[in-house]
């Protein structure tokens, strides 16, 4: 739950109103010129429809400069930035030969893998030589090299289960996989802001689905209490099966999941618990295997434990760890190890590669520096944000930070200010977040040097200056969170 000053609601609501208010004005007058026009397509529905067709043209193509930046060298603590101009109003954009070299704060390089690194690279190199950089078919047909099944068993170990299975894209781990682990006849209870990959794969089920507020325990009870109670819909016959999803570490709010008291109530009811650690495995606890160890929850505990390779890696997709029967259950059942393409044999040996470094068994203490340095700078970073005033959600120890800001003209006005002073963030708005929620998301790196840090808070505090996104005065940040004049968002 975020408090929202009424003023800063006010407002925005305001600015959002006028800019719909303008943008539909023009499309009145838009309709009556067109009507003049004929069109080889009259007599054929449009194929974008509605609000959606609305907000893409009158909003975000106005502001489209601040998303999708192409960059031209590999994500590390500074990258190279590749300017964009337009000649029609952002309609379009083209690339120019300008580069600029840019802090990075919205990769999730979270452990430094991303960039060239002295054990993982030279394996990987060695592993295109000798497997391509496709297996060019599917995992049950000739997709499976020796490094897949080294990968799984690395994997399982890691997290602490039996067993594993890998797949070639993390989005896809979350929608393929609740499909098939799900049905008609079971109940799919998941956290109100949870990614939209566990939405799509919910969705997909043919489950139902009921939704309790955000890391809220005592409101998951309240919902598992009330669906065992009244069983499933018009025939009111016992679920078949009943799964609570809930994230490690919340991608747009920060915050860590309250999985104890979670796994607690799962345990009082039956119910299966899936655990999403996109953004938490590798990137907390004493040895980086996720929240488990961070919270000191036994993993026996937790039934499906899913997780992507895309952060604290530095490589792509994702694996379910769980029971032998049920990753074989999957291996036999689910499309995205049948039909689609297997990981990238050199992306698979970066991942066992950043996993022995992680674990000390490259032969140095990198591993265990690297974990040390993140929360060091997590820590520090956030600190001293809500020192300056700004509104920073999320917990100590997560490296996701975002920082509120609200109105929508703040938004392109941050990313772009930061950009000309050689800083690169990510701005995050609707749909991605509720229409008065949108923030800047700050991503920090183990990677990154304390001159890197201080550099950042400099330019972001002055930034921040400049568009009025310091809503805080002065400590403490939380008496002033308590003071009146606030509304609650979900």
């Amino acid at each position: 739950m975020i408090t929202v000053p009424y003023l800063t609601a006010l407002t925005t609501y305001f600015s959002y109103g006028l800019l719909f208010a303008f943008g539909q004005f023009r499309d009145f007058f838009r309709k009556i010129f067109d009507w003049w026009h004929a069109s080889n397509l009259q007599g054929y529905a449009p194929i974008c429809l509605g609000l959606e067709d609305f907000y893409i043209r009158r909003l975000y193509l106005r502001i489209q400069d601040c998303f999708g930046r192409p960059i031209a060298s590999a994500p590390d603590a500074w990258f190279d930035v590749v300017e964009r101009l337009s000649n029609d109003n952002n309609k379009t954009l083209k690339r120019t030969t300008k580069i600029s070299r840019c802090l990075n704060l919205g990769s999730y390089n979270y452990l430094g893998f991303a960039a060239a690194d002295e054990y993982c690279t030279p394996r990987v190199i060695d592993s295109l030589k000798k497997f391509s950089p496709s297996t060019c078919s599917a995992r049950v047909d000739g997709g499976t090299t020796t490094l897949h099944e080294q990968l799984e068993e690395c994997v399982a170990d890691f997290v602490g289960k039996p067993a594993a299975i890998v797949f070639g894209m993390g989005y896809v781990t979350n929608s393929a996989i609740l499909p098939v682990i799900m049905g008609k006849g079971g109940l799919i209870i998941s956290d109100s802001l949870n990614h939209n990959s566990i939405v799509n794969g919910a969705r997909g089920s043919g489950a139902t689905i009921r939704v309790f507020q955000h890391n809220m325990p005592s409101h998951l009870e309240k919902v598992l209490r009330e669906q065992i109670a009244e069983g499933q819909p018009r025939t009111h016959r016992p679920w078949k099966k009943i799964i609570v999803v809930v994230e490690g570490i919340y991608s747009m709010e920060g915050e860590l999941c309250k999985l104890p008291e979670i796994v607690a109530i799962c345990k009082k009811y039956k119910a299966y618990i899936y655990l999403d650690e996109a953004h938490s495995i590798g990137a907390v606890g004493k040895t980086g295997r996720g929240v488990c160890e961070l919270l000191g929850v036994d993993t026996a505990d937790v039934d499906v434990m899913m997780g992507t390779f895309t952060k604290s890696f530095g490589s792509c997709g994702g694996y379910i760890a769980g029971s032998k029967e049920l990753i074989k259950f999957l291996k036999y059942t689910c499309p995205a190890h049948l039909y689609a393409t297997s990981i990238s044999p050199p992306a698979a040996e970066q991942i066992i590669s950043a996993i022995k470094v992680i674990l000390g068994e490259d032969g140095s203490s990198r591993g265990a520096q690297k974990l040390a340095r993140i929360r060091e700078n997590s820590n520090f970073f956030r600190s001293e944000l809500q020192k300056m005033g700004f509104e920073v959600l999320g917990d100590n120890d997560s490296p996701v930070m975002p920082i509120m800001l609200y109105n929508p003209a703040k938004i392109p006005a941050f990313s772009r200010e930061c950009l000309n002073q050689n800083v690169a963030v990510v701005t995050v708005a609707f749909p991605a977040t509720p229409l008065l929620l949108a923030r800047a998301r700050i991503c920090i790196s183990a990677s990154h040097t304390k001159e890197d840090l201080l550099k950042a808070l400099e330019v972001i505090s002055r930034v921040g200056d400049m568009v009025g996104i310091k809503y805080f005065p002065a400590e403490p940040m939380k008496q002033q969170q308590q003071e009146e004049g606030r509304i609650k968002v979900e």
